[in-house]
């Protein structure tokens, strides 16, 4: 009847959890400032916590997983976020 989680899953949900909880409560501020330039920087400050969090998880998610995946493959999964985070990072 009880199911006994894996460290790293439950590390990443809870991350995600947060990070979500984190946006509904932006949304919550924008609703209250009812200003639109208000609003802008409320939610560009979000971009400073998505990168972190999706790092993060990446982490713990490619740590849960050593012993399964080949080395070959982490770096691959390294290097894919790290096209991802060049990608989105603004100039």
């Amino acid at each position: 009847m009880f199911f006994i989680l894996d460290k790293a899953i439950l590390g990443m949900a809870l991350l995600r959890l947060i990070s979500g909880c984190l946006e509904i409560f932006v949304a919550l501020l924008i609703i209250k400032f009812n200003d639109i330039e208000k609003a802008l920087i409320v939610n560009s400050s979000l971009a400073l916590v998505g990168p972190p969090i999706l790092l993060i998880t990446t982490v713990i998610g490619l740590t849960g997983m050593a012993d399964k995946v080949s080395l070959t493959k982490i770096l691959w999964v390294i290097g894919g976020v790290g096209c991802i985070l060049y990608g989105v990072k603004s100039n």
